[in-house]
């Protein structure tokens, strides 16, 4: 199943899986997802590119080439965690942080625990997790319109 997925998703994948299985544990050594993944894509043999996302091509700190996903974090030479919003990375990594869910269908579960559990409230920064809040007061105006209707009756 996971190696129908692209190479990148398949990497977040199996190192999603294994933050779901050791709660514990912070990050991965690399092989430690490499070896996930080819446990997911049993009884085919792993498509060789997911041990180069694991290891650069998905690294939001490292300079993309050619690739620009923010999938995983390197937490020291050789590990690496599930990418939360608020992590260092490249200023040139602009590609996606998780998978989208039409394209992992059966892995849902796994973005939805993400979302909720793992970058939501309880992890990354506390600060970061305030982007977007109040959006909804100036909906339907502009930020110029509600300051001005704020102000309207002041002296």
């Amino acid at each position: 199943m996971i190696n129908k997925l692209t190479v990148a998703d398949a990497a977040w994948i199996a190192t999603a899986l294994l933050h779901r299985e050791h709660p514990d544990r912070e990050d991965f050594a690399v092989r430690e997802i490499v070896r996930r993944a080819e446990r997911e894509a049993e009884p085919e043999r792993l498509r060789e590119g997911v041990r180069h996302h694991v290891s650069y091509h998905a690294v939001a700190g490292k300079r993309p080439n050619p690739g620009g996903h923010c999938l995983l974090t390197e937490t020291a030479r050789g590990r690496r965690r599930l990418f939360r919003p608020g992590d260092p990375r490249h200023k040139d990594r602009v590609g996606k942080e998780v998978p989208h869910a039409e394209d992992v269908p059966a892995y849902g579960h796994l973005l939805d625990w993400y979302r909720r559990e793992y970058a939501g409230d309880g992890g990354g920064d506390p600060i970061q997790a305030l982007r977007g809040l109040g959006k909804a007061i100036w909906q339907d105006e502009d930020a110029d319109a509600y300051v001005r209707r704020l102000r309207e009756d002041w002296s």
